[in-house]
């Protein structure tokens, strides 16, 4: 489950919220990705996160973001990209760890490599489906790629404090000059 972030677009800070964190991966700015993993795997120091650590993560980043991209409009998925994830997905993820026992195994610090194949194994679930819920949002400004989590699976916009308001406030003021 993804847990979205705060993204600021012309001076403007709003919630975005992918619906999948390889998706919200692939959100905000470049410079922020080393502070962004650190924050979402609580347990990977930003200081393990080096110069060739950050090559990694912002070549997968731009690989999930590229097909997610395809994958939303209905193209075929970029083989070198394909290639990419499924080379992080292959390699050990962060294990799960049930709080509560006496030993430590699995309960300490993490590798980037570790968060990275955590990333690209949920971006191969949210790519590889068949589910029609990775879309694009619906404003022609905007087209930001999320996957559509909503119960219903009729999600149109990137986030309804931008994208969506935007357009009922548009919708209104047409209505309200007819």
């Amino acid at each position: 489950m993804s847990a979205g972030r705060w993204i600021i677009t012309d001076g403007a800070r709003w919630f975005f919220d992918a619906g999948a964190d390889s998706l919200d991966f692939t959100s905000g700015p470049d410079s922020e990705v080393r502070h962004w993993l650190a924050e979402r795997f609580d347990r990977l120091p930003l200081a393990e996160i080096g110069e060739r650590e950050l090559v990694d993560a912002l070549g997968l980043r731009g690989a999930i973001g590229r097909l997610a991209a395809a994958k939303a409009d209905g193209v075929a998925l970029a083989p070198d990209d394909v290639d990419t994830l499924n080379l992080f997905s292959a390699t050990p993820d962060v294990p799960p760890v049930l709080a509560g026992g006496r030993r430590q195994a699995g309960a300490g610090s993490i590798r980037v490599g570790q968060a990275l194949s955590s990333l690209a194994r949920d971006a191969v679930a949210i790519i590889g489906a068949d589910d029609g819920r990775l879309r694009r949002c619906d404003a022609d400004d905007c087209r930001m790629v999320f996957h559509d989590e909503s119960r219903t699976g009729t999600r149109r916009w990137c986030s309804m404090q931008r994208c969506g308001n935007r357009a009922k406030v548009r919708a209104f003021r047409a209505k309200a000059s007819a």
